[in-house]
């Protein structure tokens, strides 16, 4: 069963919208719940590329409500690489939540790890995400510069040491996803569809549908959220893998969907811009990572193209000193010419373009 709810008094319809869903199935008063927002960089929610700490507030209420003392209660996150988790829970509006309701915020970036293997694929992942007794996932709805879609499923990659971020880029990204969504047991998820970013997965052009989203099975979620946005469930090489191997199911019209405040439905339709699909002939990549990627194909699209500049971005690069396009990020600072910076800035990238 999904829910969904749409309005803007954020904290209320994200409190009902779980009151009218099945998480009580599920959910026990004396279990530990970990609440893992996206924060993957210091920016507010309206921006388009944060969970909307309002959301949060609403879980927090619904689980203490339901029994669940405060201080069984965490919110986890590792924001992405080059980006502190501190800063973001502050720039984010999560200290005030803790402050109000007693919560913790934890870094995942100071936790220990646990090394787990699937489809044998062995991957590190932070304990808190694996030893909590009940994990609710609470993404944004946004585009992504590389699996087209971030939601559910690629929202648990802030679940894993920065190490091994980097080495998902190398593996691809895709089977990486999966797996590790097999081995994270995901407790419920929550959705926020508020004002996600449809071009960029860092935020910047928020798009409004003022929309909540829950229920049990990530795969089955993130493959209907594909479709709200203009894919198919094919498009996104993880949800393949995920079915195939049996981590969820693909949203099906047998499924019932209940809608809350269904006159506040807006009448807009969400389409992902594909932005960066624009700038492919532009870029050669090889195992780079989402913020190098992200900064460029920003950098890319204020600048409305290179004029004719090759990039190259990614982990892959590093011993290429002869290639002759211009690097973006420290891995590439073997090339002749580079950007360097982890991840660059995107202000540093345009000077490149414009020849500054």
């Amino acid at each position: 069963m999904l829910v969904i709810s749409y309005g803007k008094e954020i904290e209320k319809i994200t409190y009902e919208t779980l009151a009218a869903s099945d998480i009580c199935e599920y959910l026990r008063p004396h279990f530990s719940v970990a609440i893992k927002p996206n924060l993957v960089v210091s920016r507010p929610a309206d921006d388009g590329a944060t969970t909307h700490p309002e959301v949060v507030e609403g879980i927090i209420r619904y689980l203490l409500d339901f029994g669940v003392s405060a201080h069984k209660i965490s919110i986890i996150e590792s924001s992405w690489l080059g980006d502190d988790t501190r800063r973001a829970f502050f720039a984010c509006g999560y200290e005030p939540l803790r402050d109000k309701y007693g919560v913790e915020l934890f870094d995942l970036k100071q936790d220990d790890c646990k090394s787990l293997e699937y489809k044998g694929l062995s991957m590190q992942i932070c304990r808190r995400a694996l030893e909590t007794d009940f994990l609710i996932n609470v993404p944004v709805l946004k585009a992504h510069c590389q699996t087209r879609l971030t939601c559910n499923m690629k929202n648990l990659k802030g679940c894993i040491p920065d190490t091994e971020k980097r080495r998902f880029h190398t593996l691809g990204l895709h089977k990486p996803i999966a797996s590790l969504n097999a081995l994270i047991k995901t407790g419920y998820c929550v959705v926020d569809g508020i004002c996600g970013d449809l071009t960029f997965e860092e935020g910047g052009n928020p798009t409004y549908a003022n929309r909540i989203i829950t229920g049990r099975d990530p795969v089955m979620i993130d493959s209907f959220c594909a479709e709200l946005i203009g894919y198919q469930p094919s498009d996104i090489e993880y949800l393949l893998f995920a079915k195939k191997w049996g981590v969820g199911e693909f949203y099906s019209p047998e499924i019932i969907i209940k809608e809350l405040f269904a006159d506040k439905k807006p009448s807009n339709i969400m389409k992902a811009a594909r932005v960066a699909a624009r700038y492919e002939k532009n870029i050669t990549e090889k195992s780079a990572c989402s913020a190098c990627y992200a900064a460029l194909v920003h950098a890319l699209h204020r600048t409305g193209g290179a004029g004719g500049q090759k990039f190259a971005i990614g982990q892959g690069f590093t011993k290429e000193s002869e290639n002759q396009n211009v690097g973006i990020g420290n891995c590439t600072k073997n090339l002749s010419r580079y950007v360097p910076g982890c991840p660059p800035k995107a202000t540093e990238i345009i000077k490149i373009i414009e020849g500054v």
